[in-house]
């Protein structure tokens, strides 16, 4: 769905909407830093949702490298398309500058699904995407995060389920990636987005809406594969809303169930 040449941009396009009992504003949120990096770096897709629950939020610069992207027409790369790994997760990520950016896409994806609101499925994506120094850190710092009182928030049940009748909506739709910096051993990628996130249905009071946010990823190449050792989020670049009409709950929530995702691949 994401197509580029290793020096140019990918490129996915999503439609958006606003309005009925089902619009709303867009939402703010999301912070992380680096040094305990790792750990207060996926706690940024947490204070994305904290955001939905609490209408508020800052941001966290991610530093832009002298490595940006030239204009240039997409082609396909001639590189084997990834793999689905552990829990339906991509992996097997090339060893190049595509590769990484293919792994940076596809994590913000894992990070950004419903995934991350159940405990099991949590480890599952930290344990598989992140170094394992990374995962360690992270995993009490996430349960603790993800806690009872906060899914409530959210609208779901200690075990990170909706509502009878409800479905909850946490999605992250990638836009372009950036290399910022790369080496054969490391690289530096970010990931320009559209989240989707709220609770969809007849009583909901948290409409699905969207929110725009640039997610930066430290890599490291281990074991044959990209992993995560640490990332940083801010907000934006967000575009002018659209006039296209909501939908309702009932159309967001078949959306929902009959539309899959995608594995991003340059």
């Amino acid at each position: 769905m994401s197509l580029g040449d290793d020096t140019g941009r990918t490129r996915t396009r999503l439609p958006e909407g606003s309005g009925d009992p089902y619009g709303g504003a867009r939402r703010n949120g999301r912070s992380s830093s680096r040094s305990l990096v790792t750990v207060v770096g996926v706690v940024v897709l947490l204070i994305a949702a904290i955001a939905f629950a609490n209408r508020g939020g800052g941001d966290s610069d991610g530093e832009e490298g002298a490595d940006s992207p030239k204009a240039a027409a997409t082609a396909p790369s001639g590189e084997k398309p990834v793999s689905a790994g552990a829990a339906g997760i991509p992996a097997g990520f090339a060893h190049d500058r595509q590769g990484a950016e293919s792994a940076a896409a596809n994590y913000s994806v894992v990070l950004g699904s419903d995934g991350m609101f159940k405990k099991d499925s949590r480890h599952s994506i930290l344990g598989t995407i992140y170094t394992p120094d990374a995962a360690e850190k992270l995993r009490p710092a996430m349960d603790q995060a993800y806690s009872a009182d906060f899914l409530s928030k959210l609208g779901l049940d200690a075990n990170g389920n909706p509502p009878q009748g409800s479905t909850f909506v946490s999605r992250t739709i990638p836009v372009g990636t950036r290399v910022e910096q790369y080496d054969d051993t490391n690289a530096r990628v970010a990931v320009w987005y559209m989240g989707l996130i709220g609770m969809s249905g007849e009583k909901s009071i948290d409409p699905v809406t969207t929110t725009w946010k640039t997610w930066t990823f430290e890599l490291q190449w281990i074991d044959g594969d990209w992993k995560i050792s640490a990332d940083t989020q801010k907000d934006g670049p967000a575009p002018v809303p659209g006039d296209d009409r909501a939908a309702s709950s009932e159309e967001i929530s078949k959306a929902v169930e009959e539309y899959g995702g995608f594995t991003y691949a340059r």
